[in-house]
């Protein structure tokens, strides 16, 4: 009887945030802007691996996305907090629609060079900047805090579905069309994302008081949010380590997986979309769970998130011996299990802890550190595989997946520490106004 009652607990639980038509538009936009992601990231890498043969020129498009949060991240945030999140995501997704289509447009007429093409990469990514912790903000302000991880878990299942779908499609769209064809899937797909945010409905940005100089204010705004996580959340900076190291491996077995497919499993196109579909299917699987189960306590998390990393760690470790495209396959898919778990634990707990006001900031923060480790990451492994071979690089990779997981262990004492006295503490407003 008791489980039974859990469980309609819960099943009015998801109805209530389904209701919710903001949620609806949002989640919308999000499934057909990652599926366009999707087929995109695949024939992204694949164009730029067929024009040079290097690993390492393949991986700088990883390093290219990466540059813009790195450098502009908190700033960014800044004005997330200062402006209305839906016309923010609007835009953003308005003006990547323009950009990805210029790359098979410039292509066709016999303009584009390499050069170029890395211009256009970071053009985008300059524009996606904002677009992560516009995201995380709104999200607060349409649920309850109690269902801040059922809407992130929500969320991501719009990119596990991208990367079950996206590229699966992508390789059947080089395959008949062309990497560089392809990428106006995901110019459509941003422009229809755009679409179903003019239907959302949030409250105003919050009027914060502003200086008589423009720069003293960016200033002080950025000062406020870094405060914030480093004095008064010690442990949500603990946190944000823990996402960066974990990124430092992800985003570098992501990057490889064209180089893996042509190297090490001697597959084409088709069969690799195929592989990182997988990917997505083990982020599906833990999403599920995450949409489903109840949600847990910041210490609880973190042992989660520990384990999720050692999955991973070992998954990667193994895929140089897997010796069949199946159990590759399936290695593929407990590295997604693994990553599916983080970043909705993560996001959950920073949500839940920041005061509204200081959302973009935090969240500009927290994207800049994880796309620094990113970056390092995506050319640290570009170089060993071009120098020693991808069977060393992933190497590599797992061992810094079992770090973070150790990493996040490690810290449990500590939580336990803080939770007790208070320095975790949850804000008292609710998420939704």
């Amino acid at each position: 009887m008791r489980a039974s009652s859990s469980n309609r607990s819960k099943l009015d639980d998801l109805r209530h945030v389904l209701r919710e038509s903001n949620v609806r538009w949002l989640y919308a936009g999000q499934l057909i802007s990652q599926i366009g992601d999707g087929v995109s990231k695949v024939a992204l890498l694949w164009f730029v691996y067929a024009l040079t043969g290097s690993a390492l020129k393949m991986t700088l498009i990883g390093v290219l996305q990466t540059l813009p949060p790195l450098l502009f991240g908190p700033f960014a945030g800044i004005v997330v907090d200062r402006v209305s999140k839906r016309t923010l995501m609007i835009v953003l997704d308005a003006a990547r629609t323009v950009l990805l289509a210029a790359i098979p447009v410039l292509y066709a007429c016999d303009l584009l060079n390499l050069a170029g093409l890395y211009v256009l990469v970071f053009s985008v990514s300059m524009f996606s900047v904002a677009f992560g912790p516009t995201l995380s903000s709104t999200l607060p302000l349409m649920v309850e805090a109690k269902q801040l991880t059922r809407i992130n878990a929500l969320m991501q299942s719009a990119m596990t579905i991208g990367q079950l779908l996206g590229p699966a499609l992508s390789g059947l769209l080089i395959a008949t069309i062309g990497a560089h064809n392809a990428l106006y899937v995901n110019a459509a797909a941003f422009f229809l994302s755009a679409l179903c945010k003019l239907p959302l409905r949030l409250p105003p940005a919050a009027r914060t008081r502003r200086s008589r100089h423009p720069a003293a204010q960016v200033l002080e705004d950025l000062r406020e949010g870094v405060s914030f996580i480093l004095v008064r959340r010690r442990l949500l900076f603990l946190l944000m380590i823990i996402a960066s190291v974990f990124s430092l491996g992800e985003t570098s077995f992501v990057a490889l997986l064209p180089l893996v497919g042509d190297r090490l499993l001697h597959v084409g196109p088709t069969t690799l979309g195929w592989l990182w579909s997988s990917l997505g299917l083990g982020v599906f699987a833990s999403t599920a769970w995450l949409f489903w189960t109840t949600q847990q306590d910041v210490c609880l998390r973190l042992r989660l998130i520990g384990g999720a990393a050692a999955v991973g760690g070992v998954a990667v470790l193994a895929v140089p011996e897997s010796g069949s495209i199946g159990l590759t396959a399936g290695l593929i898919a407990a590295v997604g299990a693994g990553s599916g778990l983080i970043t909705p634990l993560i996001s959950a707990s920073l949500q839940e802890r920041t005061d509204r006001n200081l959302l973009g900031r935090v969240f500009g923060v927290f994207n800049t550190g994880t796309m620094a480790s990113a970056m390092t990451g995506m050319t640290l492994s570009g170089w060993l595989a071009d120098a020693y071979g991808p069977t060393i690089a992933l190497a590599a990779i797992g061992l810094v997946k079992l770090v973070a997981a150790g990493l996040s262990l490690a810290l449990l004492p500590l939580c336990r520490r803080l939770a007790a006295s208070g320095s975790v503490g949850v804000r008292e407003q609710p998420g939704r106004s």
